[in-house]
């Protein structure tokens, strides 16, 4: 199992610490645009997982449903 992403902090003084260097590198009016990117981003990496393992399903059960045929060497 994966760990939560807050709990590589030891103390909330850490997140604190973390979030003010972020207002500091970013500046205050930038951080709603970098939150909405954040998002986006994220929404497409999970619409991409899922695509994904939609096509991975379709495949499998189309293997499912085409029964192996024998060739011409193999005993049947």
């Amino acid at each position: 199992m994966h760990a939560p992403l807050l709990a590589i902090f030891d103390s909330p003084s850490d997140i604190v610490i973390v979030l003010l260097v972020v207002v500091l590198l970013f500046g205050a009016n930038q951080l709603p645009k970098l939150a909405r990117s954040l998002g986006s981003a994220q929404r497409e990496f999970k619409k991409g997982i899922e695509e994904g393992e939609a096509q991975a399903n379709a495949k499998a059960s189309q293997a499912k449903a085409v029964p192996e045929q024998s060739g011409p060497g193999t005993p049947e």
